[in-house]
């Protein structure tokens, strides 16, 4: 399994790698319905990123990203879930139409229980702010839904995966709030909360870069003193 998908040929310029889902009951809250329509079409208690990527084609990557972003909220988890974010990324960036992804990485998997646990989320700060923002996405094409725009995401998240793989205190959050807001706008075709999300997820990569590049200079002054 390689996580490509053989249910579409590559679009044309038009068509973008993020589409709205089919599921069009807009009472449920996104993020709940995207996780109920991957584990309805990939059964198993385990699910694999490259089923995923199979199952869903070209709106695999805003949807792969929603998913190993919503872990990333979660302490400790961040970095596992960091390379793969970097990959699709970049793929995104460069301009793929469907996700490529390499065997040890299309062979990470969630569990079912847990993957349905995210749909329920948490009672924190952060899922009331995701919970927010999931009652006013709905499908809005517009400047942030066309093939430009879906290479400046995928750089965006390209960015925000570095910031979760490197390790910094309150480093995580930001740009993976950013990055959650950004692949519901992908996978809902939403130019506003694509255009949202892209604002935050800026802001939060600025902020992460800023405090690891401060923790990095005191570290080498406190080398100064101590040698």
């Amino acid at each position: 399994m390689d996580g490509t998908s053989d249910s579409k040929a590559p679009g044309a310029a038009q068509d973008h790698v993020a589409h709205a889902t089919p599921l069009d009951d807009h009472a449920t809250a996104p993020i709940t319905r995207l996780i109920a329509e991957v584990a309805a079409q990939c059964p198993g208690e385990r699910i694999t990123l490259g089923e995923m990527a199979e199952a869903f084609g070209d709106r695999a990557f805003g949807l792969l990203i929603l998913l190993l972003c919503l872990p990333g909220l979660l302490p400790g988890m961040a970095s596992v879930f960091g390379t793969p974010m970097l990959i699709l990324g970049v793929q995104m960036g460069l301009g793929f139409a469907k996700p490529r992804l390499p065997g040890f990485i299309a062979r990470q998997s969630l569990k079912r229980t847990d993957l349905m646990r995210l749909s329920a989320g948490s009672d924190t700060r952060v899922s009331r702010a995701i919970a927010k923002i999931e009652r006013w996405v709905r499908p809005r094409p517009g400047p942030f839904t066309g093939p430009l725009a879906d290479k400046a995401v995928g750089w965006l998240t390209a960015y925000a995966a570095i910031m979760l793989i490197l390790p910094g205190p309150g480093t995580n959050g930001p740009p993976a709030f950013g990055t959650i807001v950004m692949a519901l706008g992908l996978v809902e075709n939403d130019s506003k909360v694509v255009g949202l999300g892209m604002a935050l997820t800026f802001l939060g990569n600025l902020f992460a870069t800023a405090v690891l590049v401060a923790l990095a200079w005191f570290g080498i002054e406190a080398l100064g003193y101590v040698f």
